[in-house]
């Protein structure tokens, strides 16, 4: 088992798109359904799995391409510091400021530690200046417990 992190950044408005952040539904629209329903149906399944946008189920990063991964780790130690470094580096930037709390941001990496030990996955996210949204994700990877039969985006 190995861990993969992911950052994102971007307009609140474009994070809040939650048509692309979920995949689409299995089965399409009927063949004589609304048009604007087929087409938006063809519109996700396209981008889903190409948009850089923060899946809603967090395992669903592992079907995103391999560029967006921001590190691997086979230690959750190591995939935590990662996390702990984005969180001190964006810190400053959350317009929450009991967010900003430095104990808190260190009970955030040492629970996610924990989490990653036993095969979970970890999303945080927060609201930043103008307003923009951090998107901050481990995914256990190798499989995923969520998600065992998505393959590693690297392999």
């Amino acid at each position: 088992m190995h861990h993969h992190g992911y950052l994102w950044t971007g307009s609140k408005q474009r994070f809040d798109d939650e048509a692309l952040r979920r995949p689409p539904h299995p089965d399409p629209p009927p063949a004589d359904g609304k048009p604007e329903l087929i087409q938006r149906h063809r519109e996700v399944k396209a981008e889903f799995p190409v948009v850089d946008l923060p899946p809603l189920e967090t395992a669903y990063w592992l079907i995103k391409p391999a560029r967006l991964i921001r590190g691997t780790w086979e230690e959750p130690k190591e995939a935590a510091k990662w996390l702990g470094e984005r969180l001190t580096e964006y810190a400053p930037r959350f317009t929450s400021e009991p967010h900003r709390d430095s104990t808190r941001l260190a009970l955030l990496v040492n629970s996610s530690a924990e989490r990653l030990g036993w095969g979970g996955d970890v999303s945080h996210g927060f609201y930043l200046e103008r307003p923009s949204f951090l998107s901050l994700a481990l995914v256990c990877c190798s499989p995923n417990r969520a998600l065992p039969e998505l393959d590693c985006p690297v392999r």
